[in-house]
């Protein structure tokens, strides 16, 4: 089969071509990237050799350039990863959010459609659910959940899905989407939480925490998020949804001060600061369907996994360099003079 992967150089998407280009060798995996600013060739880089395995520059809301794509390549498979995800940014410039992520999600629904794609997968967020209370430990979110988006960010990602089961019905697209809590592990671009401490702390700078860090995310190790999307895409029944979730509730500042103890680093770094706006109190994701379904469970704890991460950003701060210089954004006109 040939499967179309966007978002390829980004923290997640690079992770899923990692993991499938040398689990599946007569599969081929075409990586599509706008290499916007969270996109890091550098990623990919070392799959680029492989037989089974092509980076293309591209953008998903280039509609000529997306059925130009479809029309040479022939997917059997497409899985969308390319998403703008920093709820931050979101706050700041929602238009870049709705363009990416709902005009981008149709341009690829549509070729889908014409080009006769045999499943489409859509990559989402638990954050279209909104938030739980933190005195309500007995809730978790489920498929059934209504959606009750908080930011620009969480509102694109719900309207994507809208869009995605809107072409499951009326035309038929054989779809599949997933929904998974926080991620974490390498090539994590260091905006979000987990590399921001480990670099802020690398460089003995004060580490900012919203609020009084009381705000608890549900963490999944990137690997068992990926080995999800796999069994989805292959196992998984046509028009369903499917939360992927890490069993791992942990509050903003626990995460931090696991982060800080891991590298011998003092707690006086981290300094509070003035909360998000709409800034969602808890998540939490049951995955029972996942498990009955497609015999998937995570296979990281916490505490394994938050370890093997942090020491691969300590083993690798070249990369953490290369992006905190800018330096990253030539990888890919380095190799394409």
């Amino acid at each position: 089969m040939k499967f179309l992967v966007t978002g390829a150089c980004g923290f997640i998407g690079s992770n899923y071509v990692h993991y499938v280009v040398n689990k599946y060798k007569d599969d081929m995996f075409i990586g599509l990237d706008a290499l916007t600013y969270a996109g890091n060739y550098n990623n990919i880089k070392e799959l680029v050799n492989k037989e089974n395995f092509k980076f293309v520059k591209g953008d998903i809301t280039d509609r000529e350039f997306i059925y130009k794509l479809f029309e040479k390549e022939k997917f059997d498979v497409v899985i969308n990863f390319a998403a703008e995800s920093h709820v931050d940014n979101s706050i700041k410039n929602p238009q870049i959010f709705l363009n990416t992520n709902i005009i981008g999600t149709s341009v690829l629904l549509d070729a889908s459609r014409i080009y006769n794609v045999k499943r489409y997968h859509q990559v989402s967020t638990d954050e279209v659910y909104g938030d739980l209370p933190l005195d309500r430990k007995d809730l978790k979110f489920t498929e059934d959940t209504p959606i009750r988006t908080s930011s620009p960010y969480s509102s694109s990602k719900a309207g994507a899905d809208l869009l995605v089961m809107a072409y499951y019905r009326t035309y038929n697209l054989p779809v599949t989407i997933s929904r998974c809590s926080n991620n974490y592990g390498r090539y994590q671009f260091p905006e979000k939480l987990i590399p921001l401490v480990i670099s802020k702390a690398l460089r003995n700078e004060k580490i900012p925490v919203y609020g009084k860090g009381e705000n608890v995310r549900d963490w999944i190790h990137v690997t068992d998020h990926n080995i999800g999307v796999d069994k989805i895409v292959r196992e998984g029944k046509v028009g369903e949804i499917y939360n992927l979730g890490g069993h791992s509730e942990r509050t903003n500042l626990e995460v931090v001060k696991t982060i800080l103890k891991q590298m011998q680093k003092s707690e006086d770094l981290i300094t509070f600061v003035s909360d998000r706006p709409g800034h969602d109190l808890r998540y939490a994701i049951d995955s029972t369907k996942a498990l009955k379904e497609l015999n998937w469970d995570v296979t990281y704890t916490f505490e394994e996994g938050i370890k093997e991460t942090v020491n691969w950003y300590l083993n690798n701060q070249d990369w953490i360099k290369n992006i905190l210089s800018g330096e990253y954004k030539n990888a890919y006109k380095e190799v394409n003079k």
